[in-house]
């Protein structure tokens, strides 16, 4: 068990984004609405670069689009689904591929995408 912070004036509330770099914004945005159900929204300001932020459940993915980034072998974020058997069924109906990991006892059932750029996304139904 991770120890715990002395008195902080700072509470930490949970995740509200995660931004990630793609290589084409418009793709992105069709897969993330129309494979896995995000949606657009209007409030983004203009950063001089292009991009779109999502609504994921309560939390927001952030796309931003740059060239000749490196990608990070390791760099995912996860979704937290109900049934992951349903999700699964429900993208590979959409033509999206997806690869399910062995059950962990503590990190729950989970199973791996990708998007049109190459990021990985995580799928998981936590064991609780």
């Amino acid at each position: 068990m991770p120890a715990r912070a002395n008195m902080a004036l700072m509470e930490l509330l949970g995740v509200h984004h995660v931004a990630i770099c793609v290589d084409d914004v418009e793709t992105a945005i069709r897969f993330y609405v129309d494979g896995l159900g995000c949606a657009v929204r209007d409030d983004r300001p203009d950063f001089g670069f292009p991009g779109a932020w999502l609504d994921a459940g309560a939390q927001q993915i952030h796309l931003m689009q740059f060239g000749g980034r490196d990608k990070v072998p390791l760099q995912h974020f996860a979704l937290r689904v109900n049934s992951l058997d349903d999700a699964i069924t429900e993208l590979e109906r959409k033509g999206i591929e997806v690869r399910r990991s062995n059950y962990v006892a503590g990190a729950g059932h989970q199973a791996f995408l990708k998007d049109p750029t190459g990021n990985e996304i995580e799928l998981n139904q936590p064991d609780h």
